[in-house]
């Protein structure tokens, strides 16, 4: 799916950050050195070689073409595929000039097509061991080389079909490598540090700014999407982007599955009684209940969720649904969720 004492702590946080800027400094000083080519990265348990930086990438994932235009490399751009809503703010020009293969997955011939010296995607299911869209071998046998986020491979199984099933907590630091190694790449490693810096940072202010508050333990549910509005729930597991948003900010998650979006039964999901119901937002219409404002209208509307505590005093934070997969956005989610808490009047 396809994110006193509170004084003190607050302190404490803008310390944090100001010590983790001089020190972040020193690092992208450090690591600003070119690439040295060939170079070879271990992704996703397979050896990619690159002989020099790729001057044509095709994108298969949203959050991959996100960090490439992040990395100022929108001129090296020539596809892009799989797509939940608009571009990051500021992209809009950019993006706009980079041809789009699919809002969904991309053919493996149109991707062949544009002959790139890079495939980066997000998610094994579209390139992987039965991906929809090719396999890692088949690229490979046409000379062009595969980098998997390894956020959707570090410690997670996508052999069931799904949304796979992760077994170890996600942490930003899985994003942070995949921004790090694309910049390595394309030998623009200031700018991976760079950008690695900025959203720490956000991140580190975020966290700072509900510190200490009556959020602490609170109750919250992500909700994704159903195929049947009044049918099961794709919801967050407890290991996914919606639980390290969740973790930064005190709050707890009431769905406790290594599945990455388990369907849940709303009889399962009342028992709960979730104070904050997060909500994607995109621009999918795959599913009945993809457009959030559908979401809304059935909680109120329903006599028994409207009955619970997060939809009677309308404790809604509407989240891009790209916050809630592991992606640089994810920060984007910790700083909503953060929001919420402030304007439902959770801080102290």
């Amino acid at each position: 799916m396809r994110k006193s004492i509170q004084i003190r702590a607050r302190k404490t946080g803008f310390a944090f950050v100001a010590i983790f800027g001089l020190i972040a400094s020193a690092s992208i000083g450090k690591a600003a050195e070119h690439t040295v080519y060939p170079l070879t990265l271990k992704n996703c348990g397979a050896s990619v070689t690159f002989k020099k930086a790729p001057e044509k990438a095709v994108t298969i994932g949203q959050n991959s073409t996100e960090i490439l235009l992040s990395l100022g490399l929108a001129d090296k751009m020539v596809g892009t595929a799989v797509w939940v809503g608009p571009v990051l703010k500021g992209f809009e020009s950019q993006n706009e000039k980079i041809k789009r293969l699919a809002d969904n997955s991309p053919s493996f011939e149109s991707v062949v097509a544009q002959e790139p010296e890079l495939v980066a995607v997000q998610f094994e299911s579209d390139v992987g061991p039965s991906g929809g869209v090719g396999t890692r071998e088949q690229f490979s046998e046409l000379g062009i080389p595969t980098y998997i986020s390894p956020a959707d491979c570090a410690a997670k199984d996508n052999s069931g079909g799904g949304d796979g099933v992760r077994k170890e907590p996600f942490t930003m630091e899985l994003v942070y490598q995949e921004i790090r190694e694309l910049a390595r790449i394309f030998d623009v490693n200031e700018r991976g540090e760079q950008l690695v810096t900025d959203l720490k940072k956000r991140e580190a202010e975020a966290i700072a700014s509900v510190a200490g508050s009556k959020a602490v333990g609170l109750p919250v549910i992500f909700w994704f999407s159903s195929k049947d509005l009044k049918g099961d729930a794709f919801v967050a597991g407890k290991n996914g982007a919606p639980a390290y948003i969740l973790q930064a900010l005190g709050a707890k998650n009431v769905i406790d599955t290594d599945e990455e979006w388990p369907l849940v039964s709303w009889e399962t999901i009342i028992g709960t009684n979730p104070a904050v119901i997060v909500i994607a937002e995109m621009d999918r219409r795959r599913y009945a209940a993809d457009d959030p404002t559908v979401k809304i209208r059935f909680l109120e509307a329903d006599p028994v969720t409207s009955q619970l505590e997060a939809v009677r005093k309308k404790r809604f934070v509407m989240m891009n649904a790209q916050s809630m997969n592991p992606t640089i956005r994810t920060i984007d989610g910790i700083e909503a969720l953060a929001d919420g808490i402030k304007r439902f009047g959770l801080t102290n």
